[in-house]
């Protein structure tokens, strides 16, 4: 099972979070902190026990992440404790398996109440991946309505800032779940006046598209789902806003091929290349091509709007993963965290084993750092420092950048199978042992990566 995120934040700084395993005593508590702005709203009943966290993968492989498709603003409940960011990092300490994680999710906000926009998560781990479509009720509603689904095992899916979930089957709980109000609750707003429970759609009732959500955002799974899928021109006059009556894409697609971990890294650095939104070829790419634009996305001229695409590689990320998840060895081994800070086409790719307990340094505040305290000790700045020299002169430098990236990537990909064979090794004799060698990888390829970039940068 393999999942990609790239947290795409103007102004986020990217590290590598961490939460240690522990047991803790009856009536103990916890305190949440509002993800994005680290902001503490309060505190909840901790869990018996908790397990060890490395960034988005705990330790037996489950990985959460999500998109924020917002959705109908009224349905924000203000008064909800749980963000969707400390809903994820809560959810990832407590449960072993996609399905139940759903369940803690959906228990959580049902009792301590959920205050985001509406969030597609996914919520995966080495057996299974599920798309999570959720949305609060509104100030005063404690709870959410939301609608899971399980992506078939030879399937990919694909989700951008749009909720994507449409019809879905009411009996079917092996491959489906959902709140039990999440029909009845749409009539009772009236965004959903059908005769058939069997005819109501998710995203039709709770996140109508406009022109931004299929441009800004199914444009962006559109290009995902071309470059696997055959026969995807046929969704472009949907995707890409100019017929918003047309056949929508489906949730999930079968690839023409297995894709690799290296596949879906690459396919993180896409920016439209070798379609009609190539945005390196229109009038704001330059004369260098650049595939890289200035917030805002739409912007006047002479009265007359205009608008730059948005492409799945964008310089607003803070940080960028690939996770790979394989039910075929021990949870320590089998769970990569493959990590990158800024956005994927200008990152380096390292692996994180989820057995990680001690976070690289250069993956850390180190120095102090933040999004406007630079450090040369750390990886986000070394990495936006490169990034900001090649944007003006792309095309000219880009190449010296991808030949440094390709061999790092080839190298730690061509590495895996030497390395966790010996962590295999040490695990059938002491697991703890094997759980220290891999933690150790993780923080040497880490911080072997920055130094190189360091390079590249006074090259």
């Amino acid at each position: 099972v393999i999942v990609s995120y790239s947290a795409d934040d103007f102004g986020s700084f990217g590290y590598l979070r961490h939460w240690a395993a522990g047991k803790h005593a009856k009536g103990a508590t916890r305190p949440v902190y509002n993800w994005e702005n680290n902001n503490y709203v309060g505190e909840i009943e901790e869990a018996p026990e908790t397990y060890n966290v490395i960034g988005n993968m705990n330790e037996y492989q489950l990985t959460i992440t999500e998109t924020t498709f917002g959705g109908r603003a009224e349905l924000v409940d203000s008064t909800g404790l749980l963000d969707y960011g400390s809903l994820i990092y809560i959810t990832l300490q407590r449960a072993k398996t996609a399905k139940e994680a759903i369940g803690v999710m959906t228990d959580l906000i049902d009792k301590y109440g959920y205050n985001s926009e509406g969030e597609s998560f996914t919520i995966a781990d080495k057996n299974e991946a599920w798309v999570m479509d959720l949305i609060g009720k509104g100030t005063g509603r404690k709870g959410a309505v939301w609608v899971a689904v399980r992506v078939p095992d030879d399937c990919i899916c694909a989700h951008a800032n749009q909720s994507r979930i449409r019809r879905f089957p009411l009996r079917d709980k092996e491959n489906c779940l959902y709140s039990k109000d999440v029909i009845s609750f749409a009539r009772e707003k009236g965004y959903f006046k059908g005769k058939k429970d069997s005819d109501f759609s998710f995203a039709d009732a709770y996140a109508p598209a406009d022109f931004s959500a299929l441009r800004f955002c199914e444009a962006r799974v559109w290009s995902f789902f071309n470059r696997y899928v055959d026969g995807m021109e046929k969704y472009l006059p949907y995707a890409s806003g100019e017929n918003p009556q047309a056949e929508p894409m489906p949730l999930f697609v079968k690839p023409n091929r297995l894709l690799s971990v290296q596949d879906v890294k690459d396919m993180m650095r896409d920016h439209y290349e070798g379609t009609p939104l190539d945005i390196s070829k229109d009038f704001g790419a330059g004369p260098y091509h650049t595939p890289y634009r200035l917030s805002p996305l739409s912007f006047k001229v002479n009265g007359q709007e205009y608008f730059n695409e948005r492409p799945i590689s964008t310089q607003q990320s803070g940080f960028v993963f690939v996770s790979q998840m394989r039910s075929t060895m021990p949870d320590a081994i089998g769970g990569v965290l493959w990590f990158g800070t800024d956005d994927a086409n200008m990152t380096v790719f390292t692996p994180v084993y989820c057995c990680t307990d001690k976070v690289p340094v250069c993956y850390s505040r180190v120095d102090g750092a933040d999004y406007i305290t630079f450090s040369w000790n750390s990886s986000f700045w070394i990495f936006n420092w490169v990034a900001n020299m090649v944007y003006p002169r792309y095309d000219l430098m880009i190449g010296d950048v991808r030949a440094s990236q390709s061999e790092m990537e080839t190298t730690f990909n061509d590495a895996q199978e030497g390395i966790e064979s010996a962590a295999s090794k040490l695990y059938s004799k002491d697991p703890a042992r094997a759980k220290e060698f891999l933690t150790n990888y993780t923080n040497m390829t880490a911080q072997s990566t920055l130094d190189t970039w360091k390079r590249l940068g006074e090259f």
